[in-house]
């Protein structure tokens, strides 16, 4: 019944920026952790950044000062700002969801929904 949606994928050039976006539906609860993985070709699942209903964050060192994440939490929607994009951002970002709050971290082995993901292409 849990549906998570990605929207804003696409292709940019080194030193661009690109934003995504990803809504939520059939979720009934009231607290969530929501936020965005990404797997390059050839590599494996990486975290990138998450956030609770509480607007605590949890960012990977790799993309900290350079991608913001942010909540909507009327809209169900998560946002990821990336900015000064790198060819080795190039990736499938996959938003992901789990019922717990309290434990979000991008470090995280595994949530409880997946997204379908959608592609980022950094050129150089």
């Amino acid at each position: 019944q849990v549906q998570l949606m990605e929207s804003g994928g696409g292709s940019v050039q080194a030193g661009g920026s690109l934003n995504v976006s990803c809504t939520v539906s059939g979720y009934t609860g009231s607290r969530y952790c929501l936020g965005w993985f990404r797997q390059g070709p050839g590599k494996g699942r990486e975290g990138v950044a998450v956030i609770n209903t509480d607007g605590w964050t949890s960012v990977a060192d790799s993309v900290k000062g350079r991608f913001t994440i942010s909540l909507d939490n009327a809209k169900m929607t998560v946002y990821l700002k990336m900015n000064s994009l790198k060819p080795e951002d190039t990736a499938t970002y996959y938003c992901a969801a789990d019922r717990s709050a309290r434990y979000c971290s991008h470090r995280s082995p595994s949530m409880d929904y997946w997204g379908k993901g959608t592609l980022v292409t950094i050129s150089s």
